[in-house]
C-alpha cells in the first residue's frame, strides 16, 4: 500500500474511531429503546419520524458550507482565518433565525406534524439542529488542521452525554418507576408522561455540551465577515445544498411519506407501527453506513489534498477497489449471521421487517460507491452535476415511494432506496468518465460484489437445522471469500 493510501487508512481509523464508535453506541441504544424501555413499534415510530426531519434540517442549516470550507481553505488566494470566520458567522446567524422562528410557531408546526400535544418536540429539535449546524464548521476545521485527538475527545463527550442520559432516563428511571420504586433522583428528574421525549432531551443536552466545548474555537474567529468571499462560497455550496437536501430526501423521505400516505387509510397505530418496524430494521442495515461515514470523514479532505499528486487518479481507483472489498465483506457477514444479528432488535414484533435488510445493505453500498465517484465534480468545481444527480435521485425516490407505499408499505420504500442509489451511481459514473476519467478496476469491483451476492443467495437455498453446523459452514464461506480476495490482491512477486 503506497504512502498516500497508508495516510488515508490512518486518518480513516482515527476519525472513523469516533464516528463508528459513536454511531455504534447510538446504534446499541435501539435494544435499550425496544428491550429495556419496551417502546412498542408505534412508539419507536415517533423516534424514527422525528429524526428523519432532523437529518433534513441539519443539511438545510449547514447549506454546503462544510465542503466549501475544505475547498476555500486550501486555495492560496484566500486567507484561512477569513474563510473560517466568514462561515462561522454566517451559520450562527441563520441558525439563530431558525431557532427563533421555531419558538414563535411551535404550536402550528406541532399541529402539522400531527403531534398537537407535544409542541415541545419542535423547540427541542430546533435547538438540536441549530447548535449542530454551527458546530459542524469548528469540527471540520479540526479535521482540516489534522487535530484528530481533540476531534475525538469532543465527539466522545457528545456521545457519552447522550448515551449516559438515555441510560439514566430509560434504563434506570423508567424500570424503577414501573417497579414502584423511587428515590430523589427519579422524583427530581423523571416524569413518566414525557415517555419517548427523553430520547430527544438527552440529544439536546448532548448538543449543548458539544457546542460549549467548541465555543473557545469559535470565539477565535474574529468578527470579520468578508461578503465577497461569502458570495463565492455560496455559489460553490449552493449546488451542494441542493444535492445534500436531495440526498436527505433519498435517506429519510420514505418514513415521512409512510406517515403522510398511510395515516388516513391505516390509522395512526398501524402507520406508526410500520414506521417503527422499518426504522428498527433500517438500523440493522446501517452497519455499512457506519463504515462509509468513517471513510468520508477522512476521504474528503484527503481527496482534495491528493489532487496535486501526479498519480492521484490511480490512487482514487485503488481506494475504490479496497472500499468495495470492505463493503462486500460487511454485506456477507451480516446476511450469513442474520439469525444472530436479529437479536439486536429484542422484540419479535419487529422481525417481520428483516426481509428488507439485504435490499438496504446493497442500497447503502451503491451509495458508498457513488460517494467515492463524486470526487470528480468536487475537484473540478462542477458541483452543479452533484445537484443534478441528487435531484434526479430524489425524484426517483419520491415517485417510487408514491407508487409502492400504498401497495407494499415499507418494503416498497426499501426497493425504492436501492433503485435510487443504484441509478445515481450509474449516472455519476457515466458523467465522471466524461469530465474526470478514472480507470476503476471494473472487473474486480463486479467480481467482489457479485460473488458476495451469489454466496448469500446460495445459502438461502439450503436449510440447515443445526445451529452450530450452519454457522460453521457460513464462517467457512466468509473465510473462503476473503481468501479469494487475498489471492487476487496480494502483491505479486517479481521474478528476476
Amino acid at each position: 500500500m503506497s504512502n498516500p493510501l497508508k495516510k488515508l487508512a490512518g486518518q480513516t481509523a482515527i476519525y472513523g474511531l469516533t464516528s463508528i464508535v459513536g454511531r455504534l453506541l447510538n446504534w446499541f441504544l435501539v435494544p435499550i429503546y425496544i428491550g429495556t424501555a419496551k417502546f412498542t413499534p408505534d412508539q419507536y415510530g415517533i423516534i424514527t419520524e422525528m429524526y428523519s426531519y432532523v437529518a433534513f434540517l441539519v443539511v438545510f442549516l449547514t447549506y454546503g458550507m462544510e465542503t466549501a470550507f475544505f475547498r476555500f481553505s486550501t486555495l492560496q488566494e484566500h486567507d484561512n482565518k477569513k474563510v473560517y470566520s466568514t462561515i462561522i458567522y454566517s451559520l450562527f446567524t441563520t441558525s439563530f433565525v431558525f431557532i427563533a422562528l421555531a419558538f414563535l410557531f411551535d404550536q402550528s408546526i406541532a399541529n402539522w406534524l400531527k403531534y398537537p400535544n407535544n409542541k415541545e418536540f419542535v423547540t427541542w429539535f430546533a435547538m438540536i439542529v441549530g447548535l449542530d449546524a454551527v458546530a459542524s464548521i469548528p469540527m471540520a476545521k479540526l479535521r482540516a488542521d489534522n487535530r484528530p485527538i481533540k476531534f475525538a475527545v469532543i465527539n466522545f463527550a457528545n456521545i457519552g452525554v447522550n448515551i449516559g442520559l438515555n441510560l439514566f432516563f430509560l434504563a434506570y428511571c423508567l424500570p424503577m418507576y414501573k417497579a414502584g420504586e423511587t428515590n430523589w433522583l427519579i422524583e427530581t428528574f423523571y416524569n413518566p408522561e414525557i415517555g419517548v421525549g427523553y430520547v430527544f432531551i438527552a440529544n439536546l443536552i448532548a448538543s449543548i455540551v458539544k457546542f460549549l466545548l467548541l465555543l473557545p474555537d469559535m470565539l477565535k474567529a474574529k468578527f470579520s465577515v468578508e461578503f465577497a468571499l461569502l458570495k463565492k462560497m455560496f455559489i460553490y455550496a449552493l449546488p451542494l445544498l441542493v444535492f445534500g437536501l436531495a440526498g436527505i430526501v433519498n435517506e429519510t423521505i420514505d418514513r415521512i411519506m409512510l406517515k403522510r400516505m398511510l395515516f388516513e387509510s391505516k390509522g395512526e397505530l398501524e402507520t406508526m407501527t410500520q414506521i417503527g418496524i422499518y426504522g428498527a430494521c433500517y438500523k440493522v442495515s446501517i452497519i455499512v453506513t457506519l463504515f462509509i461515514q468513517a471513510f468520508r470523514y477522512a476521504a474528503e479532505p484527503f481527496f482534495f489534498a491528493q489532487e496535486k499528486e501526479k498519480n492521484a487518479k490511480e490512487t482514487y481507483s485503488t481506494i475504490m477497489t479496497y472500499f468495495v472489498i470492505i463493503c462486500a465483506t460487511i454485506f456477507l457477514g451480516v446476511m450469513l449471521y442474520i439469525d444472530i444479528v436479529k437479536y439486536f432488535i429484542p422484540n419479535e414484533a419487529y422481525w417481520e421487517g428483516l426481509k428488507i435488510v439485504p435490499i438496504l445493505l446493497f442500497a447503502n453500498i451503491s451509495l458508498g460507491i457513488y460517494y467515492n465517484q463524486s470526487i470528480w465534480y468536487k475537484l473540478g468545481g462542477k458541483t452543479k452535476y452533484g445537484a443534478y444527480i441528487g435531484v434526479f435521485g430524489a425524484l426517483v425516490t419520491i415517485l417510487l415511494n408514491y407508487i409502492w407505499i400504498p401497495v407494499y408499505g415499507y418494503v416498497g420504500s426499501a426497493w425504492a432506496t436501492l433503485i435510487c442509489y443504484s441509478s445515481m451511481c450509474i449516472i455519476s459514473f457515466v458523467l465522471g468518465q466524461k469530465h474526470y476519467p478514472i480507470k476503476y478496476n471494473y472487473f474486480k469491483i463486479g467480481i467482489y460484489l457479485g460473488l458476495a451476492l451469489l454466496l448469500y443467495f446460495a445459502t438461502t437455498q439450503f436449510t440447515i437445522e443445526n445451529f452450530y453446523t450452519k454457522h460453521l459452514i457460513h464462517t467457512l464461506i466468509i473465510f473462503a471469500f476473503l481468501g479469494f480476495i487475498y489471492a487476487i490482491e496480494r502483491p505479486k512477486k517479481v521474478v528476476i
